[in-house]
């Protein structure tokens, strides 16, 4: 029999549940988005995002219950982030877990977000390869990484400064074009003309990121051209983002021949970094680990699969756990 483990993640602006077998097969997935509550400024606003969550939890909880046709008695754990995110955000969906958790007399489980999005590859592929390259890319996050086994890493580099998630949500804020930049960009790039020549920021350094120098560099051009293309400006911005990726995960591959490429995090859903990773894989002859584009974005079923994960191999956490909004992964060396 099939144990069932609920998951909840409530780290920034959306709150979701799942409900996940110990076999990681996902029985429910629901998620609340919360852009159209930020969109008129232009990013999340905390106390907000907070707000909402607390309205939220308790029927987003109840849907992924009723969608996986359960009881919270049918569960053996539940698993909930902890960190990294919005200190506020956290507390919630961690408060809402450990009532749960004890009204219902089952383990309690805190997952590392961050590990969340790097399990997000079993959402479309069961049989997952190690060691792995594992690129993840959010609004928050920008890092690559050697997945060496469930819940063991090496990190190869991150970002110096913005995440590329951040560089395009304030292209996008002053290029006039709401919040989240990303899909708008994505659009408006696959019919521009990458002819602006951006720069390519640290794309020959190792595997350190960086995105303000790119970002500004669109806003000083976008400053002094009145008579811009926006869809040329979004396709040379993509274009230089995509370069920067791609040629980073192209020098690991060189270094370490891992047989298979993992892309996660929110940036993972556009369309244009998947096209490109699939070509780079087949170029290599490697794997393409990519979560479906409706999940690369922050869910609950991903927490539930690295909720599986981490307490298959480490058991239940101390319930005295509380919000880590700085949490980072650990770390093994190479």
């Amino acid at each position: 029999m099939t144990d069932l483990l609920l998951a909840i993640e409530t780290s920034c602006d959306e709150t979701a549940a799942a409900v996940v077998g110990d076999d990681l097969v996902v029985r429910s997935s629901v998620v609340a988005s919360q852009i159209d509550l930020h969109a008129p400024f232009g990013g999340v606003v905390p106390e907000l995002a907070s707000r909402a969550h607390v309205e939220l939890i308790t029927s987003i909880v109840e849907q992924a219950l009723a969608d996986a046709g359960i009881a919270g008695t049918d569960l053996s754990a539940i698993a909930v982030t902890s960190g990294p995110g919005l200190v506020g955000a956290l507390l919630v969906g961690i408060s809402a877990a450990k009532a749960l958790a004890l009204g219902w007399g089952v383990p309690l489980v805190s997952v590392n977000h961050l590990e969340g999005h790097l399990a997000s590859v079993y959402l479309s592929e069961t049989d997952v390869p190690f060691p792995h390259t594992a690129l993840l890319v959010s609004g928050g996050h920008c890092m690559l990484t050697r997945a060496l086994a469930p819940g063991t890493y090496t990190l190869l580099g991150e970002t110096v400064d913005d995440s590329i998630g951040e560089a395009y949500d304030k292209v996008a804020r002053y290029l006039g074009l709401g919040y989240p930049g990303g899909p708008v960009l994505d659009r408006l790039a696959a019919t521009g003309v990458d002819n602006l020549n951006f720069p390519r920021p640290m794309m020959t350094e190792g595997y350190v990121f960086s995105f303000s120098g790119l970002k500004t560099a669109v806003v000083n051009y976008v400053r002094k051209t009145p008579d811009f293309i926006i869809e040329d400006v979004a396709a040379s911005f993509v274009a230089a983002c995509m370069d920067v990726l791609i040629t980073k995960i192209r020098r690991a591959l060189d270094e370490y021949g891992d047989a298979a490429i993992a892309v996660v995090g929110g940036v993972a859903a556009s369309p244009i970094l998947r096209a490109r990773a699939q070509e780079l894989a087949d170029e290599y002859g490697s794997t393409l680990l990519i979560p479906p584009q409706s999940l690369a974005t922050d869910n609950a079923a991903m927490i539930g699969i690295a909720g599986w994960q981490k307490f298959a191999a480490h058991g239940e956490s101390d319930r005295r756990f509380g919000p880590q909004p700085d949490l980072r992964l650990t770390y093994t060396s190479s």
